[in-house]
């Protein structure tokens, strides 16, 4: 919080999907068409921040997903990070008060809460770069004036909440309590094409317990059942940019059935997932299920840093040297091996070589202090934090090697190549645009169904010819136990695969889209 930011212009093509028309159709639908608008990468600021500022994204990631619980219980707060906003800006137009006052705002499965900028917002930049609210104009504003915040790693939007009638599309929903925000720290804000947010999520999320817009719309009997789908349109060739439809699902938007699981904790849209799976072969990582999010308000697909390393070795990703990771193969390498070969519980293996403490569950980092020396990787002889959660990958690493039944010097090189391509958090990982035919298919288990993923639909490609560039459509995200080990199922999957939020029996599906 109130660090400066350091913006570059980052060359990434990206799709911007602006909600344009809002139909009621005689099937009791009501679908929100998409158009799709290309970014001019030349004017994209804030899309890439520097180090400091990437770690600053990764803490609210991490305090979103409950990593940390460092704000105490304050009704008022929630934790709601951008995540990748800046990469897939999926926004269209609402109306607010009478007469409606547009703005676009981003339609996000991972948050709950509708805020817009404040007329009343003197003092943050971003404010006079986007419209605002004024509540002297409307008819139907109605005074709350409870203080409110959404805290980011960067900063903290606050405002007030205040009620008036909500527009979207040709619908109107009424005495909506919203967030006027009155600070908006950041160039992040400032250069965003989104004016605010709309939450699709559970109440159980939202910021002083407003009920969604989305519960009003149901409350009301505006929306014939408690279902919305979004169906994206990825071909970027075609003006049409996808629907999203509100009071069911539309069968023109997808191909077979729907594999359908249940919501497992409320507040996310978040799912069981079972393993990963790497040109056919499993990973192991998730053989015991992880949990999944499928979330409208990201672009890529994050996941733990131990698969995540792994998808960028088998797509020739370029990472970044982890000294921790390669001191762990060197010293103990041949000891985890061995204790493998002598089936010790993988979750143990950590801690009776001393780099972890046991918890019961899974190994956790014992606290002290950790020194590797600069240039031959060796260990001081102390272990600290980083050289746990490097042995407890490179367990991970080693078993799936010794289930393909490689030799112990195969596994210790891909191991120590492994270190290499480990991805810089929160950071785009480029690829060999010409080698997209050669990468794996990348797959995820759900419902006991396989759900692939082609290069063509993990990579993202900027620009054409010569100068173009490829960036890996994966990030990391290490989420411990017992809310994790947690992917992010964003937009490069939901285009793959068309998805049901099914309110009503607290599910959600996905099926091949059309």
């Amino acid at each position: 919080m109130g660090m400066s930011m350091n913006v570059v212009v980052l060359s990434l093509f990206v799709l911007s999907i602006l909600f344009s028309v809002m139909t009621a159709s005689d099937d009791g639908l009501v679908r929100i068409g998409l158009k799709k608008k290309k970014f001019d990468p030349n004017n994209r600021l804030a899309s890439r921040l520097e180090s400091e500022d990437q770690q600053a994204l990764i803490e609210s990631m991490q305090e979103k997903y409950g990593l940390h619980n460092n704000h105490g219980d304050h009704e008022d707060t929630d934790i709601v990070a951008l995540k990748n906003y800046m990469d897939a800006q999926y926004y269209g137009e609402i109306g607010v008060g009478t007469p409606p006052q547009k703005f676009t705002v981003i339609f996000d499965t991972g948050s709950s809460n509708l805020w817009v900028p404040s007329s009343k917002c003197y003092f943050s930049v971003a404010c006079y770069f986007h419209s605002k609210y004024k509540a002297s104009e409307s008819k139907t504003y109605k005074k709350n004036g409870k203080p409110a915040s959404i805290q980011y790693g960067t900063g903290a939007i606050s405002g007030f909440f205040s009620y008036d009638n909500v527009q979207v599309g040709n619908l109107v929903v009424e005495d909506q309590e919203f967030i006027e925000t009155t600070k908006e720290p950041g160039l992040i804000f400032l250069a965003a094409k989104f004016d605010g947010i709309l939450g699709l999520g559970f109440k159980e999320i939202s910021v002083g317990k407003a009920v969604p817009v989305w519960y009003n719309m149901l409350k009301q009997g505006l929306i014939k059942e408690p279902v919305f789908s979004f169906w994206l349109n990825r071909n970027v060739g075609e003006e049409v940019g996808g629907e999203i439809v509100f009071g069911g699902v539309d069968p023109d938007h997808y191909k077979g059935k729907h594999t359908y699981v249940p919501v497992t904790q409320k507040g996310y849209w978040q799912f069981d997932m079972g393993d990963v799976l790497i040109g056919d072969k499993p990973t192991g990582f998730c053989a015991g299920g992880c949990a999944a999010i499928a979330d409208s308000g990201t672009s890529l697909l994050a996941g733990p840093t131990t698969v995540i390393t792994m998808i960028n070795h088998a797509i020739g990703a370029t990472g970044v040297v982890s000294q921790e990771c390669k001191a762990v193969v060197q010293q103990y390498g041949q000891t985890i091996i061995d204790l493998l070969l002598a089936e010790t519980q993988p979750q143990k293996i950590c801690s009776q070589i001393g780099l972890c403490t046991f918890d019961g569950a899974h190994g956790v980092s014992t606290g002290i202090e950790s020194v590797v020396e600069e240039g031959n990787g060796k260990s001081s002889g102390v272990q600290g934090n980083a050289m746990c959660p490097a042995c407890e990958m490179a367990v991970v690493w080693m078993q799936n090697q010794l289930k393909q039944n490689q030799t112990q010097d195969i596994i210790l090189n891909y191991v120590n190549q492994l270190c290499d391509r480990m991805p810089s958090p929160m950071g785009e990982s480029a690829v060999e645009c010409g080698s997209l035919s050669s990468m794996p298919t990348v797959s995820f288990t759900i419902g006991d169904e396989v759900f692939d993923l082609s290069p063509e639909e993990y990579i993202l490609k900027v620009g054409e010819g010569p100068q173009a560039q490829c960036i890996s459509g994966f990030t990391a995200l290490d989420v411990p136990p017992p809310r994790g080990p947690l992917w992010i199922l964003g937009d490069v999957f939901m285009g793959r695969y068309h998805t049901v939020f099914d309110f009503g029996k607290e599910r959600v599906g996905f099926a091949e889209a059309a």
